[in-house]
């Protein structure tokens, strides 16, 4: 009703969508939504801000939080993480996403894929490092590239390898497809366009179905 979507994934990424009439009319830490990128860093007093830091410390909720002066470089603080986050992590600027190298600049998305890989050394590795190259792939979706980058051996979706195509139905969407929410079922006005999100195809099927029989269920899930 308010115009906001948020999705999560009940672990590391989270999606936030707005209406169109929002469009250079919010502020904060996700930019102004007008389209613009180099006008993002615009701190808390509307000034255009280059340093993160600046930025960042200008958006705090309290004042009496101390400033935040060093950046943090997980790679440097884990030396022994680099060459493996960059191995990993150069999957983005390698062959299986050439066809979305000239619609996404894989540059920026490498280089945070390296930091949040070196970050996780205590567990949840892969979900650091999976969580990276899935935040590119969904660009390259948005942009018109579907990339199926996934594999048994990287950031695998199990159900999909022992799911026959010809056998089972419930197979993995690498660039999403369309999807019934339950305002649209119960036929709710809204502007909102939803997002094509990877995941499972014949899941949002299930889903739908469960919906159709069991609508008490989900009244509070709008």
């Amino acid at each position: 009703d308010n115009g906001v979507m948020l999705i999560w994934d009940k672990k590391t990424t989270v999606f936030i969508k707005l209406t169109p009439d929002y469009k250079g009319k919010v502020c904060g830490l996700c930019g102004n939504f007008d389209d613009k990128s180099n006008n993002d860093f615009t701190t808390r007093s509307g000034l255009q801000e280059t340093n993160a830091l600046t930025f960042g410390n200008s958006w705090k909720q309290s004042s009496v939080c101390p400033d935040v002066t060093e950046e943090v470089k997980p790679c440097d603080l884990k030396p022994h993480r680099k060459s493996w986050a960059e191995k990993e992590c150069s999957l983005i600027l390698g062959d299986v996403f050439k066809i979305c190298h000239s619609k996404v600049n894989p540059t920026p998305f490498y280089d945070a894929c390296v930091h949040d890989a070196c970050s996780c050394d205590s567990g949840g590795d892969c979900d650091c490092f999976c969580s990276a190259v899935a935040a590119y792939a969904q660009e390259c979706t948005k942009a018109q590239a579907c990339v199926f980058w996934r594999t048994p051996d990287i950031c695998p979706i199990f159900c999909d390898y022992y799911n026959p195509r010809d056998v089972c139905e419930w197979h993995y969407e690498p660039c999403g497809s369309d999807v019934m929410t339950c305002r649209m079922i119960n036929n709710v006005s809204t502007n909102f366009s939803v997002p094509y999100l990877e995941g499972n195809k014949f899941l949002a099927i299930l889903v739908f179905y469960f919906i159709k029989l069991r609508p008490s269920m989900f009244n509070n899930y709008g």
